[in-house]
């Protein structure tokens, strides 16, 4: 058996064992074949899967890019690379391998499209909470030191080291002056109160970020003859099922639709500050 031969029928015994979810025995016999030949990219992508699959996230990370050194353009290279890094918390990395698989999968009109712009969304979405959790940790810190501050210079007020009998406070003086800095403490916490509050008041998304066919909010938006915008994989998946402008009805092709910069850029803008926004 030619050595081309053998490392084929490896694949493809491995790709059985991974469809009959035997994903260790699928990754030993993808093992196997990239021993027999180490420069092809599907064995890396396909060995990827299995080992995602078993939660080998380091493991995938070093596949794809392997995969990614002989084939730099490999789209599920990338794909699978943000899906690894995404479990473990490296959501930056995530989120350019996974805008790097989407746009390869636009440029390529590739089936995939839909599955690309879940995980750009995934990662946004996680980036966004891990981003708040250390906004609000950082909040809290400042509250907590800000407070502290105003307390020891409370105490520093009301209790003075100057024992000079012409500025010792005459009884009363340090009621009157506890209150006043009580009353100074109580305004700093109603500052940080009412930030707590405005964060956590209802978040809306504006009407003009929302898709019209999945009412979800737009990442990639295309707009159409009509000069309607819609998110570019769900209206492309429309077109898949009828050739015709969801709105107008009139006959509309995937190669009528142009990108909308200036809404894209707006969106962008908007998830800036409103990363929630992802998993509207």
């Amino acid at each position: 058996m030619s050595e081309s031969a053998k490392w084929i029928l490896l694949k493809q015994d491995g790709n059985k064992k991974y469809q009959a979810g035997d994903y260790e025995g699928a990754e030993a016999l993808y093992t196997k074949a990239i021993i027999v030949n180490p420069e092809s990219p599907i064995l890396y992508t396909n060995r990827t899967m299995a080992r995602l699959k078993m939660n080998m996230w380091e493991s995938a990370i070093a596949d794809c890019n392997e995969c990614l050194r002989i084939y730099p353009d490999n789209m599920k290279a990338h794909y699978y690379l943000g899906q690894a890094h995404l479990e473990l918390g490296n959501y930056e990395e995530a989120l350019e391998c996974a805008q790097k698989a989407y746009k390869m999968c636009v440029d390529a009109n590739d089936k995939s499209l839909s599955a690309a712009l879940a995980l750009v969304r995934m990662c946004k979405s996680k980036r966004w909470d891990e981003l708040d959790k250390r906004r609000r940790r950082e909040r809290a810190d400042l509250e907590g030191e800000v407070l502290a501050l105003l307390e020891r210079e409370r105490d520093a007020a009301v209790n003075p080291k100057d024992t000079d009998p012409d500025t010792v406070q005459e009884k009363g003086d340090d009621t009157a002056i506890r209150a006043e800095w009580e009353t100074k403490l109580e305004a700093m916490r109603d500052v940080f109160e009412k930030a707590r509050s405005a964060d956590s008041q209802r978040r809306k998304v504006p009407d003009w970020a929302i898709d019209d066919i999945s009412f979800e909010f737009m990442h990639d938006p295309v707009v159409t003859k009509s000069g309607k915008s819609y998110e570019r994989a769900v209206l492309l998946n429309h077109l898949q099922q009828s050739q015709l402008d969801p709105l107008t009805r009139e006959p509309l092709r995937p190669a009528d639709l142009r990108p909308n910069l200036a809404l894209k850029q707006a969106l962008d803008e908007f998830l800036v500050e409103n990363g929630w926004a992802v998993d509207y």
